[in-house]
């Protein structure tokens, strides 16, 4: 079983920046593709960024690019600089077991999210 729960979210400024880590357990968690979703009210989920067990081929979304970085050790982290209020949303990581192309389409497991809210 594998198990994915996210912290690090709050409220902040227009500017200001957060970062988002995802804590994992399961034995084959380090060989995991992991994404990172929001959900913004009245919009669809959105795959936000992604990367591979190996760290590498990092993807993101055309909104945070140059924005948002995601990175893996024992963990996966999202950070945020730059935060604009519609970056408001409920955050999720995922993880894909089997990746079959990039960025990930589907994936295996989900945390419950953390919430990060963005004043103007």
């Amino acid at each position: 079983q594998v198990q994915l729960v996210e912290s690090g979210g709050g409220l902040v400024q227009a500017g200001g920046s957060l970062r988002l880590s995802c804590a994992a357990s399961g034995r084959t968690f380090s060989r995991y593709a992991m994404g990172w979703f929001r959900q913004r009210p009245g919009k669809e989920r959105e795959l936000v960024a992604a990367i591979l067990w190996s760290g590498g081929s990092p993807y993101y979304a055309d909104s945070v690019k140059g924005r948002f970085t995601i990175s893996r050790d024992n963990a996966v982290y999202l950070q945020m600089n730059s935060l604009k209020p519609e970056d408001t949303a409920v955050y999720h990581c995922a993880a894909a077991r089997r990746p079959n192309s990039w960025p990930p389409q589907e994936y295996d497991y989900w945390g419950q999210g953390t919430q990060v809210t963005v004043s103007s």
